[in-house]
């Protein structure tokens, strides 16, 4: 009974959605799964139209949107409208449409927009990693450009001190510090405000050192909400939202254990270099900041195709560009004087933090059990981190809450050493026929994680017999290598051979499960989980 009805919620779902925007059309599909990112190769007729396959495709992630937002899996929810935004750029730079098209795209945008906005209990409740960018990128479109007048640009100066970024009013920021002082920005700029509270005694001395600014802490606002562990569809990470390239050319390591992208510290030394050399490049700090979000290539064809240094009369950078200044100085204006715009001081506790010295790698679990403290805490005071452990391959500092670390000390000084660390990686030996890409397969690590942590520098000549280390993501230790009953407590196992038309989020549902659990069962990483008729998943089923 319980599974009828299952089904006839999904079918509810999927009815609704096409009766809200499918209009009648001949489209022109082969049968498959039912999955958008589908990489199977096939010959392709450029001169075919192939709207009608994207508006189906983004329909069908639209589906697994509202199924995953039922089941409160908010990573599944992110990754689908991830997914969503793609097909829907690529949908937009097709060309000319025709009518029939056009009014199909605008009408599904519209609604789009109207679910995403009110109807996503996910979105509205969770601390998403994507938000503040989605947020910002949410504003720029839905705010039509003001006109800037042409000529001597007019504003009104809030702060001109010397060794501050000049703080002014317009009509643009105007239009912006409205949007957040009113109920639809107000809650997400309140959150920004606890976050300010909660960091600004660990950022404002280190722009302090390198005698930067004190309004730069707001570029971080606006980027990631203030959230280390932010990561946008541009693959940018941390508070300061650096990509991998521009992350190492100002010393940010990422490799298999962590990604100091994503540590606050190391972070914000990062961004004051960068932020420095973009400075000395143009010798102004909106120029210098609206390079910080479209590129220093970009502000500089910019300022020669204008003949001007003034922002404000740069009229042929993209929407976004010229709204960010703006959209910045509301922000800065706004934190510089909260209550002056309805907003209370939030009283947080301060990131404080004491620091210990581990010399070989250590269990996340383990760590936190020995501090006293659950492992999001840790994770918390710990952003880098990237597995569930903490790095092999060389010394790391443990951040803990303040008043942890005697405590700390006593406790795991006095555990044994064989209890104190996991082991991170399964040792496989190399066997006839097989290659770095049939070995990350088989256990759901990336060929560039193995080559990277058996230094190989040919990646395409692996020697029969050899012993590869392969690297295990957290919890995955426990589903290779172990015996069939090796589960959840309180579980057993059902091999589901996938069906044609079959998603992730539907056979989740069946087995009264989340699609994340099941991508980990079966080594699927976000981005590159197609499944196929015929294939077997693994699916762990609670008892009774």
């Amino acid at each position: 009974m319980l599974q009828i009805f299952t089904a006839i919620f999904r079918l509810i779902i999927l009815l609704l959605i096409f009766h809200y925007y499918l209009f009648p059309q001949n489209n022109q599909f082969t049968d498959g799964v039912n999955n958008a990112n589908n990489e199977e190769k096939v010959t392709i007729d450029d001169s075919r139209n192939r709207f009608p396959e994207i508006l189906h495709d983004v329909k069908i992630l639209l589906s697994e949107v509202l199924i995953a937002d039922h089941h409160l899996d908010t990573l599944e929810v992110i990754y689908n409208l991830s997914r969503i935004y793609d097909l829907l750029m690529e949908a937009d730079q097709i060309g000319d449409m025709n009518q029939e098209d056009q009014e199909e795209f605008e009408r599904f945008e519209k609604s789009f927009l109207d679910i995403y906005t009110h109807k996503l209990g996910t979105i509205r409740s969770s601390d998403a990693p994507v938000t503040a960018e989605r947020f910002r990128r949410d504003i720029t479109e839905a705010l039509e450009p003001l006109e800037i007048e042409m000529g001597k640009t007019k504003y009104i100066v809030v702060d001109d001190r010397d060794g501050h970024i000049p703080l002014v009013r317009n009509k643009q920021v105007d239009q912006f510090i409205t949007y957040f002082t009113t109920k639809k920005g107000r809650k997400q700029f309140s959150i920004w405000m606890k976050r300010y509270e909660e960091y600004k005694n660990l950022i404002l001395p280190i722009l302090k050192q390198h005698e930067m600014p004190e309004e730069l802490m707001i570029l971080a606002m606006i980027e990631s909400g203030l959230n280390p562990k932010a990561y946008s569809r541009a693959n940018a990470s941390g508070m300061w939202q650096f990509i991998y390239t521009t992350g190492k050319n100002y010393g940010l390591k990422r490799d298999w254990y962590i990604d100091e992208r994503r540590d606050p510290i190391k972070a914000t030394h990062a961004a004051c270099e960068y932020l420095k050399d973009l400075n000395e490049q143009f010798d102004n700090w909106y120029l210098a900041l609206a390079a910080y979000n479209c590129g220093a290539g970009r502000i500089s064809r910019a300022s020669r195709l204008h003949q001007t240094y003034d922002f404000w009369q740069m009229h042929s950078l993209p929407r976004e560009s010229r709204n960010y200044i703006p959209y910045y100085l509301a922000a800065a204006i706004i934190a510089k004087d909260p209550e002056e715009y309805g907003f209370t001081v939030p009283s947080v506790k301060p990131f404080i933090f004491e620091e210990v010295v581990l010399e070989n790698s250590a269990d996340l679990a383990v760590l936190a059990r020995v501090a006293d403290i659950k492992v999001k805490t840790l994770r918390k005071y710990n952003p880098e981190l990237r597995q569930s452990a903490t790095p092999a391959d060389s010394p790391y500092l443990l951040k803990l809450p303040e008043g942890k670390k005697e405590q700390f000390l006593a406790r795991w000084n006095s555990i044994p050493e064989s209890e104190r660390f996991a082991p991170q990686f399964i040792v496989h030996r190399v066997r006839y026929g097989e290659s770095l890409w049939t070995i990350s397969k088989k256990y759901g690590a990336s060929i560039h994680d193995i080559a990277a942590v058996n230094k190989l520098r040919n990646r395409h000549k692996i020697k029969v017999g050899n012993k590869l280390k392969v690297p295990m993501k957290g919890g995955a230790l426990r589903t290779w290598g172990t015996k069939d009953n090796g589960g959840p407590a309180g579980h057993y196992k059902v091999i589901y051979k996938v069906k044609r038309g079959d998603t992730l989020g539907q056979i989740a549902e069946d087995y009264k499960t989340n699609t994340s659990k099941v991508r980990r069962w079966n080594g699927l990483k976000y981005g590159s989980s197609l499944i196929y008729p015929g294939q077997k998943l693994k699916i762990w089923v609670k008892e009774g």
